[in-house]
């Protein structure tokens, strides 16, 4: 049943697909408005997330930024279906630049391995696109509670190909990276996921401590690979994008896992900055406080959902 039920929803996301962009467009203005008046979860959430980052800024000027992070996150929404149902080449034609493509072609060429870190900024499925058609590829992903999610996630990103293989973020993972990066292969991790209690350190991001993982930097730091950024950032009115390659901050790696951490977060900050609506606000990336603290989860209570 959920294969079924899997097949079905592709269907369905592949037929929306198929409108004319102006159409999908506003499907997503229409989506962002509902969120805004409903007070729906992604609303709240990218709210106090930006009162958290931005605690200087005026409350009318986070108002701006609120209504134009729902309106990225329902046009990354859109835009996503697209991409999983559409050919990959026709998906790729959107990228109208390229920069930093050289870093990416040394480290393939380097064979010491290669880590993608991947922030949750722009439109990341097409970023999973080119680099399988670059090279193939282990994506880390943390499997959805459901069954049916779960299987339409694989369906979709086969879209890219049988260069992609799709890592659960589980017990066996670490060692299956370790493995790959060791053998010279390339990895996507996306740094700014939220780790489970326990399983990384606190460091500043945008002010205010957020558990973040360690993993990046200690499969670097244990194997040698290569650490680069990469993200497609929205351009222009239409769905088009530039794909920017980056190298790591050298504090990635440090032995110090509370450095490793802090340099990590600044990395994925600046980018966040570029154009804050475009990064992923309605993710509930400080649920987790530090134990002993005090810190209360910064949430609205009243519509308190699983953390993260």
């Amino acid at each position: 049943m959920p294969a079924f039920l899997a097949r079905l929803l592709y269907a369905l996301a592949a037929l929306f697909s198929r409108l004319p962009w102006r159409w999908q467009r506003a499907v997503a203005a229409a989506l962002a408005m509902a969120w805004n008046r409903l007070d729906a979860r992604e609303s709240r959430v990218a709210r106090q997330n930006l009162a958290i980052a931005y605690p200087d800024a005026l409350p009318a000027e986070r108002e701006i930024w609120h209504a134009a992070v729902l309106r990225t996150t329902a046009l990354q929404f859109v835009e996503t279906l697209r991409f999983w149902t559409r050919p990959a080449a026709a998906n790729l034609a959107l990228i109208r630049e390229s920069h930093g493509t050289a870093l990416f072609d040394d480290a393939l060429a380097s064979g010491r391995g290669l880590i993608v870190a991947a922030p949750h900024y722009g439109n990341w499925e097409l970023l999973n696109q080119w680099l399988a058609a670059r090279t193939p590829i282990s994506v880390l992903y943390r499997a959805p509670e459901s069954a049916v999610g779960e299987a339409f996630l694989r369906r979709v990103r086969a879209n890219a190909g049988d260069r992609v293989t799709q890592i659960r973020a589980d017990g066996a993972a670490v060692r299956h990276l370790v493995r790959l990066l060791r053998g010279g292969g390339v990895t996507g991790i996306l740094p700014d996921q939220q780790p489970k209690a326990g399983e990384g350190e606190y460091a500043p991001f945008f002010g205010t401590r957020a558990l973040t993982m360690t993993l990046l930097g200690r499969l670097a730091a244990k194997t040698g690979a290569t650490v680069l950024f990469a993200y497609c950032e929205r351009i222009g009115d239409g769905p088009d994008f530039a794909l920017r390659i980056e190298p790591a901050p050298p504090g990635l790696t440090d032995a110090d896992p509370r450095t490793a951490v802090a340099a990590l977060n600044q990395a994925v900050e600046r980018i966040a900055r570029r154009d804050p609506a475009q990064y992923q606000w309605t993710y509930k990336r400080y649920s987790i406080r530090p134990p002993g603290s005090g810190e209360r989860y910064p949430y609205p209570k009243a519509h308190e959902e699983t953390a993260g």
